[in-house]
């Protein structure tokens, strides 16, 4: 069965950094897009960014400059560097399957002084 396990996600000072792993399982990952989405306290789930199966990306124009998505095909794994961190980045973030329903269980993102 596809699953998806995202892990990396603490407490951060704003300004700083960190990186988000999701590890895929029960797909042939190299086929298929990836995203990460997150949802922030009381606030509606939002994509992130995305990468296909041949690298090409695309971030929401709220995280350009400072997030980078990448994916290791041959470790079925996909990241997000997360750079210059301000506080309303603070949210759930989920790796996604693109394109389907499949969803990890989530990791928390707090970044606050």
């Amino acid at each position: 069965q596809v699953q998806l396990v995202e892990s990396g996600g603490g407490l951060v000072q704003p300004g700083g950094s960190l990186r988000l792993s999701c590890a895929a399982s029960g797909f042939i990952f190299s086929v298929y897009p990836m995203g990460w989405y997150r949802q922030a306290p009381g606030k509606q789930r939002e994509l992130v960014a995305t990468i296909t199966s041949t690298g090409s990306t695309n971030y929401a124009d709220s995280v350009k400059g400072r997030f980078t998505i990448s994916r290791d095909n041959a470790k079925k794994m996909v990241y997000l560097q997360m750079n210059s961190l301000k506080p309303e980045d603070t949210a759930v973030y989920y790796c996604k399957r693109v394109g389907s329903e499949y969803w990890g269980k989530g990791t928390l993102v707090t970044v606050s002084s």
